[in-house]
């Protein structure tokens, strides 16, 4: 009985011990922190423009999560001094500043997620403090929803840096300052501008990608009214789509490239002209695409003794449509330099498409007398080449392939020129012809289609254009489209440059127009899919339904154009990317 009872209490202590640092009931903390008191008296207002600091005490100790990309000040306080906690976790939140406060005005301290609990982490979510210096706090808002107008869907990436800001109209408006107002967009698009103060101002939303609060040109997208915006009572539902905006004009870069330099602008030139300040530098050749950013100098390095023995320093002149200057680099030719010839696509073709060579050189003459093409490896047969009339990069073969035959190529060394070079070896190239049953099309039937020519493009479901076509009217056919679900968008040359055109916020100057079909287009093989789309749908593209895999890459075109500013190729040959666009497209809402 005495060994029983010994093991009774045994067995408590271990029972006891084993209780120890378990939790007992209650489930996962989810509670934000609450605050419970601010050193700026409850009505917040008469609020002393003296005053250096913002403090708020918290129920629990808190820490704050990227408080430099989450906090927004409006109007905008810029020496700030001191923010805490930084490393370590307490009650309350400290703001302390060094500029005296503007007077009769309310200022609105707005946290986005940053306040969060210590514990747990969860967010005191889009938290503002505002008070007034003077009588009465400001008390307008405006509101709606931010859309990205080339996204599809959400960025993989997850993190939302839109912003929007107010500015004052004034006779000198500096948009390279922070707005006088700015709020973050939340997750799902929607933003507030609150506390503000009636008057006229210009609104606008940007992708915020380096955090300064300031919108960059040509590095984030942008949404804006061309109108002033006269606040004189909230607002409600005013929306914004964000477009890719136009890159200002920029001094270019100079290298050396196969062939000769490369000068790489930045601001899409329509016009370049290009003149040698070197005295070795008497014959070249210039190329370039309008709107296109490369400019390619040609030139025989070898016969003009350029950069063979030592670095040289390659002066030129050159006008971009109303820019004129020079830009000079030091160039060391580079004996490895040859011209080459390779597939321009897959070595398995869609049938009834032409057979396509690139080149890392401008082609300017080609020799077809010695080229063989075979069938099957034995039988030669008849065939047709030609230079790209869009791309003087690519060679276009074409002849009666058929479905399921396997085709060779050979080009002969030296029977492809370009300005000051040939290609120097021969070359095979091994090709086969896809069945025709692996292929359906898709036929689009447009109502209010756009007055001017437009490219559609074929989306698949990472936002990468696959098929796209230029053209115009109120049907678009597309033959040969591999198996798969693709987003429809239109893009349109509104005018008429054969180039899509982004938002040039600098002179007040929408993007081109934009629509996506609120419907994912399925192709399947041996169908001929059909579509009637109305432009004026306001319906929206629910892309929870797509469900398929990605789509092959695209089979490029003769005639493609390039809708989008993104011109800096593979062997940076200069010419358009007939890719256009990674982006997908919503409707435009302006």
């Amino acid at each position: 009985m005495k060994n029983f009872f010994l093991f009774i209490i045994f067995a408590l202590l271990i029972q006891s011990c084993a209780r120890v640092g378990s939790p007992i009931g209650g489930g996962k903390d989810t509670i934000a922190p609450r605050v419970t008191g601010f050193n700026i008296d409850t009505s917040r207002v008469n609020v002393p423009r003296d005053i250096k600091q913002l403090r708020i005490d918290f129920d629990e100790y808190i820490t704050l999560k990227d408080i430099n990309k989450n906090l927004n000040v409006s109007p905008p306080i810029e020496n700030v001094t001191r923010i805490l906690p930084s490393n370590i976790a307490n009650k309350y939140l400290l703001i302390q500043w060094s500029d005296t406060l503007q007077a009769n005005t309310t200022y609105n301290f707005n946290f986005g997620n940053a306040i969060q609990d210590n514990n747990e982490n969860n967010p005191l979510r889009y938290y503002n403090f505002a008070f007034s210096t003077g009588p009465k706090l400001d008390d307008l808002y405006i509101s709606g929803v931010v859309t990205d107008a080339l996204l599809s869907k959400k960025e993989s990436s997850g993190e939302n840096k839109m912003v929007v800001g107010l500015y004052q109209i004034k006779d000198t408006m500096d948009y390279r300052k922070k707005p006088y107002y700015i709020s973050k967009v939340d997750d799902d698009g929607y933003y507030e501008l609150n506390y503000l103060s009636p008057g006229s101002y210009k609104i606008l939303a940007f992708t915020d990608e380096n955090g300064n609060s300031v919108f960059d040109p040509g590095k984030e997208k942008i949404a804006f009214q061309k109108d002033p915006l006269n606040v004189e009572k909230s607002v409600s539902g005013l929306n914004l789509s964000l477009y890719p905006s136009k890159k200002p004009f920029k001094k270019p870069e100079l290298k050396e490239v196969p062939g000769g330099v490369l000068m790489l602008f930045q601001g899409n030139p329509e016009k370049v002209e290009v003149f040698s300040k070197s005295e070795k530098l008497k014959d070249f050749k210039v190329t370039h695409n309008p709107k296109s950013d490369s400019v390619r100098i040609w030139f025989d390095a070898v016969k003009s003794d350029i950069g063979q023995n030592s670095t040289e320093n390659l002066k030129f002149g050159y006008q971009a449509d109303a820019k004129k200057d020079s830009a000079s680099l030091f160039y060391k030719y580079n004996t490895k330099n040859r011209m080459t010839l390779d597939n321009a696509g897959s070595n398995l073709l869609p049938p009834k498409t032409a057979f396509k060579l690139t080149s890392n050189y401008y082609v300017d003459k080609i020799n077809t007398q010695d080229w063989i093409l075979k069938i099957d490896s034995t039988t030669r047969q008849d065939f047709t080449a030609a230079i790209s009339e869009t791309n003087p990069y690519q060679v276009i073969i074409k002849s009666d392939f058929i479905s399921g035959k396997k085709y060779q190529l050979t080009v002969p060394k030296t029977t492809v020129s370009s300005f000051y070079e040939r290609n120097a070896d021969s070359k095979r190239f091994d090709f086969e012809i896809d069945k025709i049953e692996n292929y359906g099309n898709l036929t689009l039937n447009l109502t209010n289609a756009p007055t001017a020519k437009y490219w559609v493009q074929l989306l698949d479901n990472s936002d990468r254009v696959v098929y796209q076509q230029y053209t115009s009217g109120n049907a678009v056919k597309f033959d040969l489209l591999k198996p798969g679900e693709y987003i429809v968008r239109i893009l349109v040359d509104n005018n008429g440059n054969k180039y899509w055109d982004e938002a040039d916020f600098v002179n007040n100057i929408f993007a081109e127009d934009s629509y996506t079909f609120y419907k994912i287009a399925v192709i399947r093989p041996l169908w001929e899919a059909k579509e009637d789309w109305d432009l004026k749908d306001t319906r929206v593209l629910d892309l929870s339904k797509m469900t398929a895999p990605k789509a092959p890459p695209a089979k490029k075109t003769e005639d493609e154009l390039s809708p989008v500013n993104n011109n800096r190729l593979n062997n940076n040959n200069g010419f358009n990317n007939n890719n256009g666009l990674n982006n997908n497209g919503q409707n435009l809402q302006r």
